[in-house]
């Protein structure tokens, strides 16, 4: 056997060993045997460079390291997941689904593990890509790190597609938190607070060779792919297994509503033998092409929601209630509480909504109050423990003054939060606003965060986001933790959002009521910023899904002389307010006013690549057919109660071919 032939045994025989050991839960050799095939190998890949591998098993040791770490745009965004918290929220939830999909309904229902969540690249069987989740639609680059973890395979084995995604979760079990933890107090260091953020704070450590000494797992739930060969999520479960993933056995095929509700009740039982933190249970409709035609609502999948299980409560005192100003001048009530542990983390705040809320509960300074983290990330007070309550104690009194500028606060007919209404001049509302802009579903500023935003306005070097165009590298290298590498990336970062797209910058000039959904809507019906700016309150209620509160905000945001001056200098600094002739280049009218139904299987495109044909061509795409109903595009196994509703409706139904001719 020659050193090649000798290196990829080795490799082979390790892989399959670290499959048996972190993957089944079954080692076949000692550890020693294992340590010692290691070495062997790691002497042979020194001796001989020619034969390195970039998943060889020697890498797991970690040593490289990433001083900052690379923005990856996601090729399927990572959204987050509806929650219910009874059998009725999950009972509602089916009634939806029915409405939209024909034939039998099966779930898949899995444990929801509490980590980071990750989305892995595989290309010919080989780990290329391990990215954060991020804000969903992009997360960072933390490949070096992940190849660490040995529950995730470097190279698969099997009938695996040439190339594909796979998301989980990277986890940290209780037993190795408890021993990482003993080490820390032994060594005279804080331990940490909880598994979920040790995991979490783990993927982001510079040198990965202490990232490999953390006994991290990562769990696997979910393919990604163009026509992967599965048809239901159960399915994708055990193909994930046979490819070498870690996927829970736990997960189980529901027949029916009632079969899901007792994988809930036995899992809220027996949650706590689990050697993983887990706080509820996904329930995802089984069926991929049913998954398909639910698609998405703008956060979540029509086609999954997660059942948590019962937050953990506890009582506390309340000490002092203090109000925040956000960038639209809401004011948001907080709750400064004595500290109290809570789903493994340290509370000392938490929010009470608004005036209404206050007065309802009869929260008040000195009380006794009862939180819990409401979906177990945002505390929440629930309750008062009147037992505790002093007698003299006096009902709150919410403020009528700005607490950071002293304006008279407002509040609108019919909306639950005051507002401070000096918009140019209240300086949270100054910085937020920039702070805004700047952040990552907006413009996006590489090198700029909130606090850097925070020192420029309190510099006096800012006070809109149209002020960052004027910036210069000089201004910023005397500020605090500035230095002349950081101020170039800030001063780059800033150049480069120039070519961020109309829609983005529309969302990130901060129009109240206009978010990312509401800004793409807008964006393409308007196509450039001074005919959003030029139309009327009519105008804007006609546009699809565009309601009179939003309209009557964009109006009220064009009808400032502040904001029409600010613009007008983002026009100037080449700010990106018009759709680019490229991209108008792909848009007609042809579908204009007409609504269409996509459903079945597609051979030319994929269901997300026609309805972008139809939304870029002017047309709307529905989740079910009524008589608003246009045309319904019908690929292989459309389900006959959709067919059938739309011959009684007199719906036209066409095929896919059908469809691209009439677009070309």
């Amino acid at each position: 056997m020659n050193i090649e032939q000798q290196i990829t045994a080795l490799r082979n025989q390790l892989r399959e060993h670290n499959y048996n050991y972190y993957v089944l839960d079954n080692p076949t050799i000692s550890d020693l045997e294992f340590d010692q095939m290691l070495k062997k190998l790691q002497e042979l890949e020194n001796a001989h460079p020619e034969f390195y591998d970039a998943n060889s098993p020697t890498l797991r040791v970690g040593g490289e390291i990433t001083k900052n770490f690379e923005t990856v745009q996601h090729s399927y965004r990572m959204y987050s997941l509806d929650n219910s918290y009874s059998k009725e929220d999950l009972e509602d939830w089916e009634k939806r689904i029915e409405k939209t999909v024909d034939g039998k309904v099966e779930f898949t229902c899995e444990l929801k593990y509490d980590g980071a969540s990750i989305s892995l690249t595989y290309e010919n069987g080989l780990l290329k890509k391990a990215v954060t989740r991020g804000d969903g639609f992009q997360g960072d680059d933390v490949t070096a790190n992940v190849k660490t973890i040995r529950s995730v395979p470097l190279k698969l084995k099997g009938d695996y597609p040439d190339l594909f995604e796979i998301r989980g979760e990277i986890v940290l079990p209780f037993e190795g938190f408890t021993k990482m933890n003993a080490e820390r107090v032994e060594a005279g260091e804080e331990p940490y607070r909880n598994p979920r953020n040790t995991a979490s704070g783990s993927l982001k450590l510079q040198d990965s060779s202490e990232v490999a000494k953390r006994p991290l797992e990562c769990l696997l739930y979910s393919l990604k792919g163009e026509r992967l060969p599965i048809k239901t999520q159960f399915e994708s479960l055990q193909k994930a297994r046979e490819w070498g993933f870690k996927v829970p056995e736990a997960a189980k095929l529901a027949k029916n509503l009632d079969e899901v509700l007792e994988f809930v009740n036995y899992w809220d039982v027996h949650r706590h033998e689990l050697p993983y933190e887990t706080d509820g249970v996904v329930v995802k409709v089984n069926n991929l092409q049913q998954q398909e035609e639910l698609g998405y609502t703008a956060k979540s999948p029509r086609w999954a929601m997660a059942y948590k299980f019962k937050a953990e409560q506890v009582s506390t005192v309340l000490k002092k209630i203090t109000y925040q100003v956000g960038r639209t001048g809401a004011i948001t009530p907080v709750a400064n509480l004595e500290p109290v542990e809570l789903a493994g983390t340290i509370v000392k705040r938490a929010s009470l909504h608004n005036a209404d809320q206050i007065e309802k509960l009869d929260i008040r300074e000195g009380d006794t109050v009862f939180v819990e983290k409401g979906g177990e990330i945002i505390p929440k007070i629930i309750g008062v423990d009147f037992t505790h309550r002093d007698p003299n104690s006096n009902p709150t009194e919410y403020i009528s003054e700005c607490p950071e500028c002293g304006t008279q606060l407002i509040r609108n007919e019919g909306e639950a939060l005051h507002y401070c209404p000096n918009t140019e001049g209240c300086p949270p509302q100054i910085i937020g606003r920039i702070q805004h802009y700047i952040s990552r579903k907006a413009m996006d500023i590489e090198g700029l965060g909130g606090e850097t935003v925070a020192l420029l306005v309190n510099n006096g070097l800012i006070n809109n986001y149209a002020d960052l165009y004027l910036l210069k590298k000089e201004q910023i290298i005397p500020l605090e933790r500035m230095a002349e590498k950081s101020a170039e990336n800030l001063i780059k970062g800033i150049e480069d959002s120039k070519m961020i797209p109309f829609e983005r910058v529309l969302f990130a000039l901060g129009i109240r009521y206009v978010g990312e959904t509401v800004a793409k809507k807008l964006a393409k019906h308007f196509k450039s910023i001074d005919a959003l700016k030029n139309t009327s309150e009519e105008k804007l209620i006609a546009v699809d899904e565009i309601g009179e509160r939003i309209a009557q905000s964009v109006v009220s945001f064009f009808a400032s002389e502040e904001n029409i001056a600010t613009i007008e200098r983002l026009k100037l600094y080449g700010v990106q307010l018009e759709i680019s002739a490229e991209k108008l280049a792909n848009q007609t009218d042809i579908l204009k006013d007409k609504t269409f139904v996509v459903s079945g299987v597609f051979t030319k495109v994929t269901r997300d690549e026609l309805k972008k044909l139809i939304e870029d061509n002017g047309g709307k795409v529905s989740g079910s057919i009524s008589s608003k109903t246009n045309c319904v595009v019908a690929g292989d196994n459309m389900g006959p109660s959709k067919k059938t509703k739309a011959e009684s409706l007199g719906v036209s139904i066409i095929s896919e071919d059908d469809f691209l001719k009439m677009i070309s």
